[in-house]
């Protein structure tokens, strides 16, 4: 699909993912816990695939457990992080711009939270964030980088203050693993295949050794003891190797991507009036962008831009499909409305956003003048 920039959300399977997927179909179906032939096989290449995301994330593989999604992954993080970590408190520092899983698992644990505000390009202070740090603090929970405006938050300052302090550090790294590298020092990562060109139905959940983590599941031997029930072999496998494969690209692919958002920052605000382009503009993850149209909902606009083709995304990328406002541009006091988050993929070429910067002009001013707004 040309014209799907919406790639924050998810990627279409890479090629290389598909054929793992399709080889593992026939080789990975038995048991990896039985004994007998097949399922030692297929035993082998889960303990392969543990090992290649390992490797991809500079990790141990007995650190690396697999979930069934990228949420439920963050779920376990501050669920079992807080369970094992009872006895020094119930208090969790977390950022204004986290996840909205992430927001609801600390809710869900009715944990003391501490929320530090972010700035104007949705980037949290450091120091802020240490001096939230207490002694009864179980959990720290830092975004690699924002989902929805791509600014890239201070990971190693965090998590240097964080081991200061003697505090788990959780990153949410959906939205970097596979296209940037996540400073190191956190103590439990977080990520989703399908960002990378994996399949859905992959989370990846690590715990590095040392960090007092409980299961608050019943217990289950398989996954290191944090993930109940087996994973999806041939998936597993599947999302390892297409990890490999961004992975092998990343450096030219986010360059590329850059390049093309650049342009998409600096020509919309040109071309369309009353425009507010939001996120740093340098220090930023490379493939998306975000901006706002005054006078203008979001909905109505996402839906004008799919009538063009154009898969966007628009409102909260955590609940778009009730397109709530942004609890990201909220907190960085920017528009809530109109706004509209672009988000490039390897399959987005030089023509698409050709054809999206001569298209939007045009969706904008017949909206504004169908809602009455095109002479305000």
């Amino acid at each position: 699909m040309s014209g799907y920039f919406d790639a924050a959300a998810g990627l279409p399977l890479s090629a290389a993912g598909r054929q793992a997927l399709l080889a593992a179909l026939d080789d990975g179906w038995a048991d990896p816990s039985r004994l007998y032939g097949a399922a030692r096989r297929a035993r082998l290449l889960l303990d392969g695939a543990r090992e290649s995301v390992a490797a991809s994330l500079a990790v141990r593989p007995d650190e690396v457990s697999f979930t069934p999604s990228g949420t439920l992954a963050a779920h376990l993080a501050v669920l079992g992080t807080l369970a094992g970590r009872a006895a020094v408190g119930g208090h969790v520092v977390q950022s204004a711009v986290e996840h909205s899983c992430v927001l609801s698992a600390t809710e869900h644990a009715a944990a003391d939270v501490s929320t530090v505000a972010v700035d104007a390009v949705g980037r949290v202070d450091a120091p802020a964030f240490g001096a939230a740090l207490r002694p009864d603090t179980a959990l720290a929970c830092l975004i690699s980088a924002s989902h929805e405006v791509g600014t890239v938050q201070p990971v190693a300052a965090v998590a240097a203050a964080c081991h200061e302090a003697r505090v788990p550090l959780l990153v949410d790294a959906a939205q970097s693993v596979g296209r940037v590298s996540v400073p190191a020092g956190w103590s439990l990562l977080t990520a989703s295949a399908r960002k990378w060109g994996g399949p859905t139905g992959v989370g990846v959940l690590v715990v590095r050794t040392g960090t007092r983590w409980r299961s608050p599941l019943p217990p289950d031997e398989r996954e290191g003891g944090r993930v109940p029930g087996a994973p999806s072999l041939p998936l597993v496998l599947s999302a390892a190797v297409a990890l490999e494969s961004a992975l092998t690209e990343a450096d030219a692919e986010q360059a590329r991507l850059r390049r093309l958002v650049d342009r998409l920052r600096e020509q919309i605000p040109r071309t369309v009036p009353d425009v507010e382009v939001v996120g740093d503009p340098a220090d930023r993850l490379p493939h998306l962008m975000t901006f706002s149209c005054l006078y203008l909902d979001g909905e109505s606009l996402l839906s004008a831009l799919d009538r063009e083709g154009f898969a966007v995304s628009s409102g909260s990328s955590c609940t778009a499909s009730t397109l709530e406002p942004s609890h990201v541009l909220a907190a960085m006091g920017a528009l809530t409305s109109g706004n509209i988050r672009v988000s490039l993929s390897r399959e987005t070429t030089e023509q698409d956003v050709d054809r999206f910067l001569s298209v939007l002009p045009g969706v904008v001013a017949g909206l504004r003048r169908d809602a009455g707004a095109d002479d305000l």
